[in-house]
């Protein structure tokens, strides 16, 4: 089965420094044929992880490669295992090709959810050219430096009954309960979070990482990989039309870019 969209499946900044920023959740386009079949609450792609870009506006000025995904998740999600593995089992989690929002309410109007061939299509078009991108400039950021670290940038609402109680910390980290960052490098990141006044942080709490936390990072080969999960309420509105809030925007910036400062101080000590 042939998927069609248009446009290419990412945007792509090469940096010079030992540190790729990956944002696979702030794309919004959903190719105008497939947007006919979705609800039209799916067709304001609601959950999508709004203005990162806008938010790490510094990382290139760090020196940083940035790779941000162009198509939403409700299209194809890149943060998911190819095989639509659930990487939290006995919790609620959305698929490669999801089928309902965060909220529980279908994405497709008249049911006609994608079949296994189209999901592998959308896999194929999608999916598939982001991650060979990823792999590929962390390999040549590694052969460059020797060691890397891989941030994995998302947000979400603040409150979201479907996967947690109560209110989210603001600073979730996550290392895949270590297994895909030194913990020396994560516990850094952690005291900068916790240290951050007016916010609440914490490591490998309700948000451990995703596939791509867990797929690349890898500390014994020098690839360190890390998730971010921040609270929208932080830097933006959390309901429509999800306005960019530059007055909070500007307050947790500075701690952002301390943790990034701190990544990439973390990499160039253990280059060749």
């Amino acid at each position: 089965m042939k998927f069609d969209t248009t446009g290419a499946a990412f945007r792509f900044h090469q940096g010079t420094q030992p540190l790729l920023i990956s944002m696979p959740h702030v794309g919004t386009h959903v190719p105008p044929a497939l947007a006919e079949r979705f609800t039209p609450e799916a067709r304001q792609v609601s959950d999508t992880d709004w203005h990162l870009e806008r938010l790490y506006d510094f990382a290139e000025a760090l020196g940083a490669s940035v790779l941000v995904a162009t198509h939403s998740r409700y299209v194809v999600d890149l943060n998911r295992p190819p095989d639509n593995q659930n990487l939290y089992p006995g919790q609620d989690t959305t698929g490669l090709c999801p089928v309902d929002t965060f909220d529980k309410t279908p994405i497709y109007a008249d049911g006609s959810v994608p079949d296994d061939a189209e999901i592998s299509a959308r896999r194929d078009v999608i999916w598939q050219p982001y991650h060979q991108q990823l792999q590929a400039e962390l390999s040549r950021l590694k052969a460059a430096h020797g060691s890397v670290v891989l941030w994995d940038a998302h947000s979400i609402r603040s409150v979201l009954p479907r996967f947690f109680e109560g209110r989210l910390p603001d600073l979730n980290l996550g290392t895949a309960n270590g297994a895909s960052c030194d913990p020396a490098l994560s516990q850094m990141l952690l005291r900068i979070g916790e240290s951050a006044s007016g916010y609440r942080a914490v490591l490998n709490g309700r948000f451990k990482g995703g596939y791509i936390t867990r797929q690349y990072g890898c500390p014994a080969d020098g690839v360190h990989a890390i998730q971010l999960e921040m609270t929208q309420c932080t830097y933006m509105q959390e309901t429509m039309p999800f306005d960019y809030l530059p007055g909070l925007a500007t307050d947790v910036q500075p701690h952002l870019r301390a943790m990034l400062e701190a990544a990439l101080d973390f990499a160039r000590s253990r280059e060749r």
